[in-house]
């Protein structure tokens, strides 16, 4: 069975805090490897550019959850002994949302996770390590109809996720071991 389709109901009855006050199980869940080129959609359609991981760096997400669309925070950093064009902002741990699935609107044939990082950078990060801490979920993967629908949904989405993690339960995983700080 496939994706299903949001009816207006869906859309506008959304919640706009998921999650309960401090992550439970399965979370979180750790995903790392270097940015790839993904499929270059993220930015030119749908203006919300995204860093894509390998697909080994998955089996994580894979074992421990359903497809949809994940909240938590990442980190971008220079590999080890190269250098940088990150400013000292770029390389600091933000927050993330993250489409995990098959993405049917534009019908992958391959599972992905899509990680667009709440911040304007000024330059490219291909090959840069990426670690992403994942906390919480927001909804289901879904089969839009239109791209400005979907559209919508990623803005909501980005607001649901800042919500979420306002909470102290979260904010504390910005220093998070697991991230270089």
């Amino acid at each position: 069975m496939g994706p299903d389709v949001p009816d207006e109901y869906f859309r506008t009855s959304r919640p706009d805090i998921v999650g309960p006050d401090v992550p439970d199980a399965p979370y979180p869940i750790k995903l790392s490897g270097p940015v790839q080129h993904g499929f270059g959609r993220g930015s030119k359609d749908l203006g919300c550019p995204t860093a894509n991981l390998p697909d080994d760096s998955l089996p994580p997400m894979i074992d421990a959850a359903k497809t949809g669309v994940y909240y938590g925070y990442a980190q971008v950093t220079p590999s080890e002994g190269s250098s940088s064009s990150l400013s000292d902002q770029d390389v600091c741990v933000l927050p993330m949302v993250m489409s995990f699935g098959w993405n049917p609107f534009y019908k992958n044939e391959r599972m992905t996770a899509e990680i667009h990082i709440m911040h304007e950078f000024k330059t490219d990060f291909y090959g840069y390590d990426m670690k992403a801490l994942v906390l919480g979920y927001i909804r289901p993967e879904l089969h839009y109809t239109s791209r400005e629908a979907l559209i919508e949904d990623i803005e909501f989405d980005k607001k649901v996720a800042l919500k979420s993690m306002a909470r102290p339960g979260y904010e504390k995983y910005m220093s998070d071991p697991f991230f270089t700080v």
